[in-house]
């Protein structure tokens, strides 16, 4: 049984070592409203110390740990106070350890039988308000692991009381928080505590001229920008400090800017529980960590039109989506960018069905599609590619074809949209000079109030009515320039020209002014996605329009192959040119009469040349004149690049392109023309490097047949 610490008589469990040790007076109180409130508390447990000297212990070897005041008990985390408690116990430092009540120590029963488990291990007491306890008798042991239970349990009912009176009171939408910009916390005086938009004019007008900025430019960073650009500061309420209450203007910041389109009371929606905590996330010495950001809809608490509002709830579900999609993510397109490629984001494999990034050349506008996750997921082969610039423009012209009907109505709403802009942002600068005005002559009135004689006052005022005057002329002098660059009224003669360029939607589409943003905006708003299937074997590649609203159009696209043998129609171009030569035409003619009848080259040209005629004709070893470069004077293993090239049976470009890179061996002869040399071991080499795959595993026997071996003497 315990014995009572009041007992005037000296307790039988406490043995004659553990006066010999240190007595451990512990304090803590859960919250710092506490410490300030409940000061008799505190000072009850403070007074221990004379409970440890009437058992017998020296007051010298009486220690108070308090650095725990202001600290819950549900974890060990951030207490130092209890861990040097634990530590000087695991020491053997101890002989009893003081408590006004077992819940100072540990509202946790992890942390409570873990202390228990070192008292009993080194024979450390316990000891509270109602007696001692010796954790190495069953009784007592029993008695403190119910009590670290019920402690325990207390904490939980005590938190789970808090939380369902405040989640009540959130579900009437009256438990309500700081107040955000743009918005007036009334006092109870007023009535129920409540919100109310800022009484300040120029406070409404900047909060809505952000919502209208945001729509325009379509993503955080451009809606920053503009905000920068034209000087736009915002109204803020610090909700401490000595400036409480009072309304400052700061520069905007990218994270004002998202809390503020992210936070559904601008819509007049009330929200409670969007913050929940994830105890898998937490992370040790950090209590901020493992929260979540829940959407509107996925709150413990939401109430529509609670609120006055700044925008309506669509505007505020499309701006969280336009938000989403900006995101760069798998499953979002992405914000449009300065890159040239008008898919980008839209376009998705028609075999794996990922979606396909944009790789641009480093120099000039050239760009292609490729499906590349498999080889960075996976390091499998490359699934598809295809050059961008003309499937492209087969999708410009079917979004032409589509959006010209709406072209007028769209140009006239651009019109007004040029007009609201100025509207609202002459607004803004009106009301920042009837602030500044107001500030000028406030200055004024308290200078002209002071007595004369009261120069140390009348200084100081002076001084501040000279910096509004500042103030007020840099503002003026920045409205000027603000008049100056501003987008201006458009004259009827311009309304005109603007209406003749909608019916010519080609023109405006590639127009300079038209930005490359302007275009895939306008791409992602009529499509949904494209699927494309690059058909290996041929030019051919299979394209999908999936519009908005769920219709399909297929079309099909040639593009730019390596080679003749690639096409479709190589069969048929060979029967044409052998048909041609027949006629004895030279190559020009010959070129001029493919071009006529539709052919194409392979690659990247669009018609036919009389140099593309002859090395075709080469190719297919028809008969004609004997070229340059033939191989008069020639000597053993020398080649020609065109001979080189039908004796490995590869492209001629790649000959040429293996030359430049320095990978076989090339003179000049005296008339200027290229000399291969190449024995058997020679182009047995070349033959490997044109079929040897291009993967990783390959990477150092490539190395290896990129290098020519050393040509013997002449």
């Amino acid at each position: 049984m315990t014995e009572p610490l009041h007992s005037p008589v000296r307790s039988a469990k406490v043995k004659p070592w553990h006066f010999q040790r240190t007595a451990i007076v512990y304090v803590r109180q859960s919250t710092p409203q506490q410490v300030i409130d409940h000061q008799e508390s505190t000072a009850r447990q403070y007074g221990l110390v004379d409970r440890a000297v009437a058992l017998g212990w020296p007051r010298a070897q009486v220690v108070v740990i308090d650095d725990d005041l202001g600290k819950s008990g549900q974890t060990v985390e951030g207490r130092l106070g209890f861990q040097r408690l634990l530590a000087d116990v695991a020491l053997d430092r101890i002989g009893i350890v003081f408590g006004l009540e077992m819940s100072r120590l540990a509202r946790s029963c992890k942390d409570w039988h873990h202390l228990l488990e070192l008292c009993g291990r080194f024979r450390t007491l316990l000891a509270d308000a109602d007696g001692i306890y010796d954790p190495t008798d069953y009784n007592d042991r029993l008695l403190l692991g119910l009590t670290g239970i019920m402690s325990e349990a207390e904490l939980h009912v005590i938190k789970q009381r808090m939380h369902l009176g405040k989640l009540n009171k959130a579900r009437r939408g009256e438990l309500i928080g700081p107040a955000p910009i743009g918005y007036l916390k009334l006092s109870k005086s007023q009535g129920k505590s409540d919100l109310a938009l800022d009484p300040d004019e120029q406070v409404q007008a900047v909060v809505r001229l952000i919502f209208d900025q945001f729509d325009q430019q379509g993503t955080l960073h451009g809606l920053l920008r503009s905000l920068v650009h034209h000087q736009i500061r915002l109204p803020v309420r610090p909700h401490g400090g000595p400036n409480q209450g009072q309304l400052q203007w700061r520069r905007p910041c990218r994270e004002t800017l998202q809390n503020l389109l992210h936070h559904p009371i601008y819509a007049g929606a009330y929200r409670y529980g969007h913050r929940p905590s994830d105890a898998r996330r937490k992370q040790p010495g950090r209590p901020g960590t493992g929260r979540q950001i829940c959407a509107p809809e996925e709150c413990l608490v939401l109430i529509r039109d609670r609120f006055p509002a700044y925008i309506s709830w669509e505007r505020f579900q499309a701006n969280q989506q336009r938000l989403q999609a900006n995101r760069t993510q798998h499953e979002a397109c992405g914000a449009p960018r300065e890159g040239a490629a008008l898919l980008k984001g839209l376009l998705h494999c028609g075999r794996c069905g990922r979606r396909m990034q944009v790789h641009y050349a480093r120099r000039g506008s050239r760009y292609t599609y490729v499906c590349s996750r498999a080889v960075a997921d996976y390091a499998e082969p490359l699934c598809q590619s295809l050059t961008g610039m003309g499937l492209d423009e087969l999708a410009a012209r079917n979004i032409l074809a589509a959006v010209e009907p709406a072209a007028l109505e769209a140009s006239m709403a651009a019109v007004a949209d040029v007009e609201r802009e100025r509207a609202e942002l002459h607004q803004h600068w009106r009301l920042r000079l009837e602030r500044a005005q107001y500030d000028v002559e406030r200055a004024s009135r308290q200078y002209q109030a002071c007595e004369p004689e009261n120069r140390l006052v009348a200084r100081e005022l002076e001084r501040r009515w000279e910096e509004t005057l500042e103030q007020k002329r840099k503002l003026d002098d920045d409205f000027q320039r603000w008049r100056q660059t501003a987008p201006a009224r458009l004259s009827a003669d311009e309304q005109a020209l603007i209406r003749n360029l909608a019916a010519d939607m080609p023109t405006l589409w590639r127009a300079e002014t038209t930005t490359i943003q302007d275009r895939v905006r306008i791409a992602r708003l009529l499509l949904d996605k494209v699927v494309v299937t690059v058909d290996q074997a041929s030019e051919h590649v299979a394209v999908r329009f999936h519009w908005v609203g769920g219709a399909t159009q297929d079309q099909t696209l040639a593009r730019p192959v390596k080679c003749y043998t690639q096409m479709a129609e190589y069969p048929k171009l060979a029967a044409t040119l052998r048909a041609l030569h027949k006629e004895r035409l030279d190559a020009r003619q010959m070129a001029d009469r493919l071009n006529a009848e539709g052919f194409r080259p392979p690659k990247r040209a669009t018609r036919f040349t009389a140099a593309m005629v002859r090395r075709l004709l080469e190719r297919l070893e028809l008969p004609g004149r004997p070229r340059l470069g033939s191989r008069t004077g020639l000597k053993s293993d020398e080649w020609r690049p065109g001979e080189l090239a039908r004796h490995l049976g590869i492209p001629r470009d790649t000959i040429t392109k293996w030359r430049s890179k320095g990978w076989l061996h090339s003179t000049r002869d005296a008339d200027g023309y290229w000399i291969l040399w190449a024995d058997a071991a020679e182009t047995a080499r070349l033959r490997e490097l044109h079929t040897l795959p291009r993967t990783w595993a390959n990477k150092s026997r490539f190395q290896k047949l990129i290098k020519p071996k050393r040509r013997p003497k002449r």
